[in-house]
This record gives C-alpha cells, structure tokens and sequence, in this order.
C-alpha cells in the first residue's frame, strides 16, 4: 500500500505518495525512461512488455487526480534522491533533486518534460548513485533500479565505452526482453555527444563538480550555499571530486 511522503522544501500545491510499488512492474520501468525522454513511439511488445500494462502504468504516472508518485534513492549520511512525477491538468513532467534535512534547501539536479533542464548527472555520478545503497535506507535498494530512475538525468561528453552495457544489463535485470535491452540502451544513451557534449569539473570554492551545458541547474554547484562540511559529504556521495577546471 502505498504511503504519504513529506518533502517540506517541495514547495508544490500537491499530495505526494510513495511510488516504489509500481516499480515492481517491467511495465514502469519501461515506462520511466521513455516517457522521461521524450520517446514515446517504441513499441511496448518489442521490449516484452504487455502494451496494456504498459498504458496503465504511463496513465497512472501522468493522472492530474492522483497523488503525485514520487520515487527515492537513499545515498547515504542522509542525502536522499527524489524523482517527482508532476501532473498538473495543462501538463506534466518530472522533477529530480537531492535533499538532505540539515539543508534547509533541495539541491536541483534537474526536469524532464516541456521545461526541460538538464543534464543532472555525470556519468560517474549516476553509477556512484546507483550502487551506493545505504543500510536501512527508504525507496529503491537494488542498484539496476536506481541507475534505470536516475538515467534520463545523464548527460557526459566523456561517456566509456561500456556504458551502453552497463545500461542493457540493468534494463534486462529489471525486466525488459534481454534480446532488445541492448538496442533500447543504445536509443537512450543516443544523445551523448562525445565531441561537444556537457562536461564535468570541480572549481575552485566547492568539491562538488558543475555542468558546461547552459541548460543544466548544475551550472553552479549543488545545493549551492550548504556548509563547506556538507558539500564536502554530498561530493562523496556523488563519488568524490573530480579535475579541477
């Protein structure tokens, strides 16, 4: 049964409830990254995905007169993800941002939808994520899942070449058909952009690194404001500073 969830920095008109039931399905996690990014025409079969399990699941995630399901990654000392599937009647989208209590303040990673803004992860950052499952902590606990519900915030100029792999094996393990997870991976990761894509540094002033996309919220660094000694917390969440710029 699905439960409330309380973001008191989330200034939104709205009920938040815990999504992590609907992930259980092969339905959603499809779902999730084609709607995300944009990529509604594939087909739900290809990826042995029933079609109408999977329209229930894409009507659930955009009703306007549910709950707004919201997804978390607990990351350790405290810091929690949250992917936030916005439904208002004119539109819908979903928010990503990193929250820890002591803050005071959400640190925006970035939006999927008509407003877009993004990208919020390096390609570091997301398997740092991914894998760094605390003991104990709320919401998604299996490393496949969280790097699948982090995803559409990739965006790396300096992607290696397993990547593609990397992101196959966690759609297989998370239900999707093993013979099309690797061309599905493929059409996701199909917006990196070796040659003039975002890249990553740390600069002087904070160990959390920024984005060189105009577009990402990560222009400045996360959670901008936060203590010297938390930054230097959420840096090693997000997997330790990078090169400096």
């Amino acid at each position: 049964m699905s439960t409330g969830v309380h973001v008191p920095e989330y200034q939104q008109d709205c009920e938040l409830v815990a999504g992590e039931d609907l992930a259980r399905s092969p339905a959603f996690w499809l779902a999730h990254v084609l709607m995300a990014m944009g990529k509604y025409d594939e087909p739900a079969e290809r990826y042995g995905v029933d079609a109408a399990e999977f329209d229930g699941v894409v009507d659930r995630l955009s009703d306007p007169e549910e709950p707004w399901p919201v997804f978390r990654v607990g990351c350790g000392g405290g810091h929690t993800v949250h992917a936030v599937y916005v439904n208002w009647e004119d539109g819908s989208s979903v928010d990503f941002f990193v929250r820890h209590p002591a803050w005071g303040r959400l640190g925006h990673l970035g939006q999927c939808g008509a407003d877009a803004a993004g990208p919020g992860l390096a390609w570091t950052e997301l398997l740092a994520l991914a894998g760094g499952v605390p003991e104990g902590g709320e919401g998604l606990t299996d490393p496949s899942e969280r790097l699948l519900l982090l995803l559409p915030l990739l965006g790396d100029a300096d992607l290696p070449g397993e990547a593609r792999d990397t992101v196959a094996r966690a759609l297989a393990h998370c239900g999707i058909r093993a013979e099309a997870a690797g061309d599905l991976a493929a059409v996701l990761l199909g917006g990196q952009d070796p040659v003039g894509g975002p890249r990553w540094s740390v600069a002087d002033g904070s160990p959390v690194a920024v984005c060189s996309s105009p577009y990402s919220p990560r222009r400045v660094p996360l959670a901008l404001g936060i203590p010297a000694d938390r930054a230097e917390a959420l840096a090693a969440v997000l997997g330790g500073p990078r090169r400096a710029a």
